[in-house]
């Protein structure tokens, strides 16, 4: 990865709600994030991320690539909304404390459509994986 970015450039997501701590990597339809999970989150219940962060993080590590991707060609963030959550499994809530690595693969791209599977680790465990559709809004707008 040539550029570095902070996280905050890549999502439009802004605190309290930002799920994902640094964008790790990128190699053609692959991209890697990593999330360490604190006891403040939003979404932790009882010392543990819920169900419903898990795919938030999921989401957001899909949105890092693509803002990674518009930001290298000069274009500016493009908002996305979760289409589809499927083929969802989720193995282990997880922990105040662990770190979360993901790796997003893009499936297919198709009229602002973007088809993704998510593999959620810990460590060597499984947390979840799924694949999402993500519809991305404006996606290649220039910067201004």
């Amino acid at each position: 990865m040539a550029t570095r970015y902070d996280i905050l450039q890549l999502i439009p997501q802004r605190p309290p709600i930002v799920m994902v701590d640094a964008f790790d990597g990128f190699d053609g339809n692959t991209s890697v994030t990593t999330f360490t999970v604190r006891p403040d989150n939003l979404f932790v219940a009882n010392g543990e991320l819920q169900e419903s962060g898990v795919i938030e993080h999921i989401a957001q590590s899909a949105a890092a690539r693509c803002g990674y991707e518009n930001l290298s060609r000069g274009e500016t963030v493009p908002l996305g909304y979760i289409g589809a959550v499927e083929k969802l499994q989720l193995a282990v809530l997880p922990a105040v404390g662990e770190c979360l690595t993901t790796r997003i693969e893009v499936l297919q791209e198709v009229f602002g459509i973007t088809l993704v599977a998510a593999e959620t680790k810990s460590g060597d465990k499984s947390v979840c994986s799924c694949r999402m559709k993500i519809f991305i809004e404006n996606s290649h707008e220039k910067k201004a």
